[in-house]
């Protein structure tokens, strides 16, 4: 079972079993994946042509060096639009590193290039999803992860959420081997809501990984509880003065 925006925590667990959300950072900066890395709870990387552009050096080296970095699906997206360059620049991702997903776009020659590549035993991260009937289409056509965007939705004032919580709904009714990738996510509580309903993966930016750990409650509780500490420490020394 998962949950829509708005509804209370059930007291059972799913009985789908789906072990733990995966947590991926939505970059292309090494300075960044790196310091992530050492955390210890990013489980993989999506980037995208804008991102990879942001960034100095030849973009299939940086993939590469992501891939050293961190140990588990790195998406690299196409940006051809036709079914047969998709399908092209699809095999060449795939074949520099046995980490890299492929990304397509989900239009017409999108799910034509994921039928293909799938078949070939490549994974498909299709991207640009903001629909449940594209997502459906998308799983039919054989891709491995579905990105639903939901800061864009929100943007032009769409819930979002709903719409992960729309595919999660429809995939549970079957046997689809396709993880909801929720993309475009914003803030923290994007990241908590999309965790409610049961959405395998969230992809975000580093900014908003970071916030996930803070609270000023912690900061506060740390400082008074080593201000106690060092407290003891003078009686201590006092005692033995």
């Amino acid at each position: 079972m998962r949950l829509r925006p708005g509804d209370i925590m059930p007291v059972f667990p799913s009985s789908k079993g789906r072990g733990i959300m995966k947590i991926f950072l939505d970059t292309a900066s090494l300075k960044e994946i790196r310091e992530a890395a050492t955390l210890g709870v990013v489980d993989g990387i999506t980037t995208n042509p804008s991102l990879l552009a942001k960034e100095t050096g030849d973009p299939e080296e940086i993939l590469l060096e992501i891939c050293k970095t961190i140990d588990g699906p790195i998406s690299g997206e196409v940006v051809a639009t036709d079914a047969e360059g998709m399908v092209k620049e699809g095999r060449h991702l795939a074949s520099l590193h046995k980490n890299i997903v492929v990304k397509v776009p989900c239009i017409a020659e999108g799910l034509k290039a994921t039928k293909v590549l799938s078949a070939e035993g490549k994974r498909v991260n299709m991207t640009l999803i903001f629909s449940a009937s594209q997502a459906l289409l998308a799983a039919k056509a054989g891709a491995r992860y579905v990105s639903p965007f939901v800061g864009r939705l929100d943007d032009i004032s769409a819930p979002g959420m709903e719409l992960v919580a729309d595919i999660i709904q429809i995939f549970d009714h079957y046997d689809y081997d396709c993880e909801v990738l929720a993309a475009s996510l914003r803030g923290p509580m994007h990241v908590i809501e999309a965790a409610k309903m049961g959405a395998d993966i969230g992809t975000m930016p580093m900014s908003v990984f970071t916030q996930l750990l803070k609270h000023p409650l912690t900061d506060s509780g740390l400082k008074r509880f080593l201000e106690d500490w060092e407290k003891v420490k003078a009686q201590m020394a006092a005692k033995k003065g």
